[in-house]
């Protein structure tokens, strides 16, 4: 039997190559989104089979609905993709409540609200696949980032927690540090600045989506199972974490 994987933020960008790949593999995929329909429309036509639903990871009783409704219609989480992130960037002198509030509740407090309701149930059966998307920023820290750095740092303590406590029961809990990712988010960088990001990249280019969504593929399967609480940096070893 297929088993169920959620990929939060699942529409677009690196989520929806996750979504993308993970159906390729055969699992039963419900993206999560929060704002844009056309997207989910999208990515419905064109991987048949997705189901996509509306919530906001940021929020716990949407959280626990929108899983309620993914499990009636396909039933157990069998594996979770904590991708959906924002940012509110800017220099913490002149950073707003607002602003870090923001980044903490839909990068941060999501990781509760979307693993809590699951989790039981993973341990139960048996089996379970956490694979959490962090940043390259978490690792190393970026100026005009406090709060988005400091939730993907959180995001890395969370996973290694976590697996601690999963281990036993057949649930992994891993973490993924993307570099800069050829996105629409990182197209949005004016070209100059864009350059000058590509010139600290040893490899010489942006990755691609579709190579951190191999890495959820690879995590969230079976030959992964002795894998847990690792951090996989995925970004062209502009940042070498011993």
């Amino acid at each position: 039997m297929a088993r169920i994987a959620v990929v939060t933020g699942g529409t677009r960008g690196i989520g929806l190559a996750i979504t993308a790949r993970l159906h390729s593999e055969g699992y039963k995929v419900a993206a999560n989104y929060s704002g844009n329909d056309e997207a989910a429309r999208a990515c419905a036509a064109s991987y048949p089979g997705v189901v996509c639903h509306k919530w906001d990871v940021g929020d716990e009783n949407a959280c626990r609905e929108g899983l309620a409704k993914v499990e009636a219609e396909l039933g157990p989480v069998d594996i979770l993709v904590n991708n959906a992130g924002i940012t509110r960037d800017g220099f913490f002198h002149k950073m707003t409540a607002g602003q870090w509030r923001d980044v903490m509740r839909v990068d941060l407090d999501s990781l509760f609200f979307m693993t809590r309701p699951v989790i039981e149930g993973m341990r139960a059966r048996g089996f379970g696949r956490i694979v959490n998307i962090a940043s390259i920023n978490g690792q190393k820290g970026q100026a005009g980032q406090v709060n988005y750095s400091a939730a993907k740092a959180g995001m890395i303590g969370f996973t290694k927690a976590l697996a601690m406590e999963g281990a036993a029961k057949g649930v992994t809990v891993n973490c993924i540090a993307p570099g800069y990712i050829d996105t629409d988010m990182v197209a949005a960088v004016p070209e100059e600045a864009l350059k000058k990001i590509i010139a600290t990249i040893p490899v010489g280019r942006l990755g691609k989506a579709e190579e951190i969504a191999r890495a959820v593929a690879f995590l969230a399967g079976d030959d992964a199972g002795f894998i847990t609480g690792a951090t996989l940096s995925v970004n062209g070893a502009q940042y070498i974490s011993g």
